[in-house]
């Protein structure tokens, strides 16, 4: 148990240092804000999905049409909970927290709602958990969607929700993982040239270092802008919801609904994450309240360097995955 957990805390660890190491590099001027958009668009739109690509195909895992659909309901059911619930919590102790209207609250909703279900997860899933990585790249199919469909509905008090919803259906990383599942489940991956699937391996290997350094860079700018006065209260509250009930309760599914020890290894994962920076952008578009979502962004990244290896041991040790 204690050597399982020092080498998960060490996982840990490295991928953090990946993400210290995208924030100095702004801190150095070697990666400016200029680059963040040309080099987001190449993650999302050529890297993820080559990652989605090379492993759906070089995986084993899904044999049914159930395995197929069984993570995105998941990702999507859980994200969706996750949102409603964050919202209740800003509603009943918003004044107390310091919320003080819709804007705060929403934000804060969408922040506590939805997890680090990408660059960090990933790394350590192909770390520990090879048979698991096609259920977390499907379970994620599931996320993206309750993001920009719920999620966008939250933060924009339901204006545009169906322009962003028809989005996420054509993104390259769910397109991607469309037509890996076709070729897949027809047998037809055998006729994939060799240079195709030799090209998409380097890719993806590409993906989850960029997004990491891209996600520290972008830390390092929310830490210059950020307020902290008056702030402990919103803190304790997105620790709390984040880092201590949501763990239990998706624990719990695991515990009971999940039917394959590779999901319950995906929903392990998503409980020990800390919050997604990914919303911080909605909320901005939307122009919601920045200074709410960028606290809780930053002080659940921050508990996650001990949050993440602490619910995964305690999750290794409960599923006994």
């Amino acid at each position: 148990m204690i050597a399982d957990t020092y080498q998960i805390f060490m996982s840990v660890l490295g991928v953090f240092l990946v993400v210290a190491l995208g924030a100095s590099c702004r801190r150095a001027g070697w990666l400016t804000p200029n680059a963040d958009r040309s080099l987001a668009n190449l993650t999302a739109k050529v890297l993820l999905p080559a990652l989605f690509f090379d492993r759906i195909l070089s995986g084993d895992r899904i044999a049914s049409l159930l395995d197929t659909w069984t993570p995105p309901l998941f990702g999507f059911t859980i994200t969706v909970i996750g949102f409603l619930l964050g919202l209740g919590l800003a509603r009943l102790l918003g004044g107390w927290m310091g919320l003080k209207d819709a804007s705060s609250r929403s934000a804060f909703a969408l922040g506590v709602g939805i997890c680090n279900y990408g660059y960090i997860p990933l790394p350590l899933a192909e770390r520990f958990y090879p048979d698991a990585m096609v259920d977390l790249i499907l379970h994620n199919v599931g996320v993206d969607l309750a993001l920009w469909s719920v999620g966008v509905a939250i933060i924009s008090g339901g204006r545009g929700q169906q322009r962003q919803w028809w989005r996420s259906l054509i993104s390259p990383p769910l397109v991607a993982v469309v037509i890996a599942m076709t070729l897949k489940r027809t047998g037809w991956v055998d006729f994939v040239p060799q240079p195709i699937l030799l090209a998409t391996e380097k890719l993806g290997s590409c993906s989850v270092p960029l997004g990491l350094m891209l996600s520290g860079a972008l830390i390092i700018d929310f830490l210059k802008d950020a307020d902290w006065g008056g702030a402990i209260r919103t803190i304790v509250c997105a620790v709390g919801f984040r880092q201590l009930v949501m763990p239990v309760a998706i624990l719990a599914v695991a515990t009971f609904l999940a039917r394959t020890v590779q999901m319950q290894q995906v929903l392990m994962l998503q409980a020990a994450m800390p919050a997604a920076i990914f919303p911080i952008v909605l909320v901005r578009l939307y122009d919601r309240d920045t200074v709410t979502s960028m606290r809780v962004i930053l002080s659940t990244s921050i508990f996650g360097i001990v949050m993440v290896p602490f619910w995964l041991a305690v999750g290794k040790w409960w599923l006994g995955v």
